[in-house]
């Protein structure tokens, strides 16, 4: 961490540290990983743009707070650190970070369940109890590649508009939010409609849910809703199952 940082912004950061490294062994703990690969991108406090992103080559069980790598927003290492940065990973990170001024926290996965109905050519159907809190959340970017050209990137921001949530074609899901939390609760939720639509697809044809109860169920969502926490009450309880199983993401 570079010592001249006001003590407050260090102070900041170390706490954003903590949570960001938590998640990450909370993402292992539900199966959300691909080997080393994938990310979770975090900014940090402070006049520059600035963001935590997990070190390539380390499970996200080694993750801890100290290993975090601080990078800019052309995926460069600030300050000092003896891990490497993933650059095909940050590309699709750094242009959502570079447009929206809200999107502090951005997570991606390749779960089975995402990959396979980002696969499908349906996408997502609005058939199920969590689907049906997403009405009008979802966008789609179509699969242009491994994600290693930045020229990409305007094009992803243009078709994820208004939305915080993305079905990346062939590839995977993405979400979005101004915090870890509310970027939890939305790619949970999302992840979980995939689920239960692979699981439903080996019954036969699903039952649809009319846009009009989806978007009262959008509406009615607690897990969204600031006066209900928007996901943090779900992290924290999520924090604490991690703290019992291994407290060296602190580290």
């Amino acid at each position: 961490m570079d010592v001249a940082e006001p003590a407050n912004q260090a102070a900041d950061e170390r706490t954003l540290r903590v949570q960001l490294a938590g998640t990450y062994r909370i993402f292992a703990m539900l199966g959300w990983t691909e080997l080393i690969y994938n990310h979770i991108t975090l900014r940090v406090p402070g006049p520059d743009t600035h963001f935590l992103i997990n070190p390539f080559g380390l499970h996200y069980t080694e993750v801890t707070a100290s290993n975090l790598v601080k990078i800019d927003l052309d995926g460069r290492v600030v300050g000092e650190s003896t891990h490497r940065v993933n650059p095909a990973g940050f590309v699709v990170h750094a242009a959502i970070h570079r447009a929206l001024p809200d999107a502090h926290c951005v997570m991606h996965t390749h779960t089975t369940a995402g990959l396979a109905v980002a696969c499908s050519e349906a996408g997502l159907e609005n058939s199920n109890f969590y689907s049906a809190q997403l009405e009008g959340m979802v966008a789609y970017h179509d699969f242009e590649g491994i994600t290693v050209r930045a020229d990409e990137g305007p094009r992803l921001v243009a078709n994820l508009g208004d939305k915080r949530l993305l079905i990346l074609r062939n590839h995977g899901l993405l979400a979005i939010g101004t915090t870890i939390a509310q970027a939890f609760a939305r790619l949970w939720t999302l992840n979980r409609a995939c689920e239960i639509q692979l699981a439903t697809a080996a019954l036969g044809p699903a039952r649809h849910i009319t846009p009009e109860v989806a978007a009262r169920c959008t509406r009615d969502s607690l897990q969204f809703d600031p006066k209900f926490g928007a996901g943090q009450d779900v992290l924290d309880a999520l924090l604490r199952q991690v703290e019992r199983i291994d407290p060296s993401y602190k580290e």
